[in-house]
């Protein structure tokens, strides 16, 4: 049999993209942000979530991706405390989609050979059902959340 995993399927814009479902606490439904004075661009702001100051984190800008309006369902995912060296973290989506789980074969891992940047925080390519020539109809970019948290502390001094 063989191993499967599974993973939080979510949208920025048109594309899709997944993240492991152990590093995510909750998701909620967006809520007014605080924006931060002088915070990296990065980051949105800060919410009260049932008591607790969660600093809130627009993935979007974050990964260079361009800004797309008006979007109806964008969501939260709040992050485990232990991704964010104990701090309370929140990751702007567009839209959440589902709990996937993934077997092996479905999986594509990122060699070096793509420019490094990119395959710091690309786990791997997640392909998803087959068309009519056994090609995948969707692919969902498996992203290293924990790593692209973690890199924050790195850059907060870079305006």
């Amino acid at each position: 049999m063989a191993a499967s995993v599974d993973v939080v399927e979510f949208q920025l814009g048109a594309e899709h993209y997944a993240l492991d479902i152990q590093i995510a606490r909750e998701i909620v439904e967006m809520m007014p942000i605080t924006p931060l004075p002088r915070a990296p661009r990065y980051l949105a702001g800060i919410i009260n979530l049932r008591g607790e100051i969660t600093n809130i984190i627009d993935l979007r800008g974050l990964l260079g991706l361009p800004e797309s309006g008006g979007i109806e369902n964008r969501k939260i995912v709040v992050l485990m405390p232990d991704v964010a060296g104990g701090s309370n973290v929140g990751i702007i989506v567009d839209d959440v989609h589902s709990v996937i789980s993934v077997r092996d074969e479905q999986i594509e891992r990122i060699n070096d050979g793509i420019t490094s940047s990119i395959s710091d925080y690309v786990k791997a390519i997640i392909k998803i059902g087959n068309d009519s020539n056994g090609k995948a109809k969707t692919l969902i970019i498996w992203l290293d959340v924990q790593k692209v948290v973690s890199d924050l502390g790195h850059y907060q001094n870079t305006p």
